[in-house]
């Protein structure tokens, strides 16, 4: 008797274990799509008053999209790397669509030597650079897709103009200054599971982002994208 109650309380120990074994992967997405969310607006907030702010809010006044990285490591001892993740939305009409999480991974080579973190936003300028981040599939900048540091000051216009050659321009920030960040090699790639988490469901990128962006979740965050926007001259 005593031994198939020990074997039934071994059976049910097993059991909930597995189960949270299950439940691990989707509560960890959980947090940490919802940790990207609030770290995005407060990179957001904090962009605003760079004295650099109004060039970047030129640039993403007229873009097709944009995707924020608000911590991107890089590390290195000889041979360097850098990894974020990070969240996705495209324009649509006076509003925004998604989001659509995304993480981007890197190498480097060369002398490097500690961490560094940085704020990363990337500013969709073209029918190709949107295609890029709805398409489903990892991307390479630089490679698949190309990618330059975004212009500044009287340069700023040229991320509108039809001339502009790169699909996606990128800004940096790091201890308060907006700083070049070497992207070519880098692989930006769908965060399924950080998706699945926000919409409750298994959803691509292109799913994703043709949803209008009016969740709660992400309320404060288009907020504080819009207020940047304003900044543009």
């Amino acid at each position: 008797m005593m031994f198939r109650k020990a074997r039934a309380a071994t059976g049910f120990f097993a059991l909930a274990i597995a189960a949270l074994f299950v439940a691990a992967p989707t509560a960890w997405a959980e947090a940490q799509h919802e940790k990207h969310i609030n770290m995005s607006t407060k990179l957001m907030q904090e962009m605003q008053g760079q004295k650099d702010a109004s060039s970047l809010a030129d640039t993403l006044k007229s873009a097709k999209g944009v995707a924020i990285f608000p911590s991107v490591i890089q590390a290195g001892l000889g041979i360097g790397g850098m990894s974020g993740e990070g969240v996705v939305f495209v324009k649509q009409g006076d509003g925004w669509g998604g989001p659509s999480f995304a993480s981007i991974v890197g190498g480097s080579f060369g002398l490097q030597i500690g961490v560094k973190e940085v704020g990363l936003v990337l500013v969709i300028i073209n029918d190709d650079g949107l295609l890029a981040f709805t398409g489903g599939k990892s991307f390479k900048l630089g490679g698949d897709i190309s990618v330059a540091a975004g212009p500044v000051g009287r340069d700023a216009g040229a991320a509108t103009d039809s001339r502009a050659q790169a699909s996606i321009y990128s800004y940096s920030m790091s201890k308060g200054l907006f700083a070049g960040l070497a992207l070519s090699g880098s692989t930006i790639n769908v965060n399924g599971d950080a998706n699945k988490a926000y919409w409750g469901k298994a959803t691509d990128a292109k799913t994703a982002l043709a949803h209008k962006a009016d969740g709660a979740k992400v309320k404060q965050l288009i907020s504080e994208l819009n207020k940047l926007s304003k900044l543009a001259k």
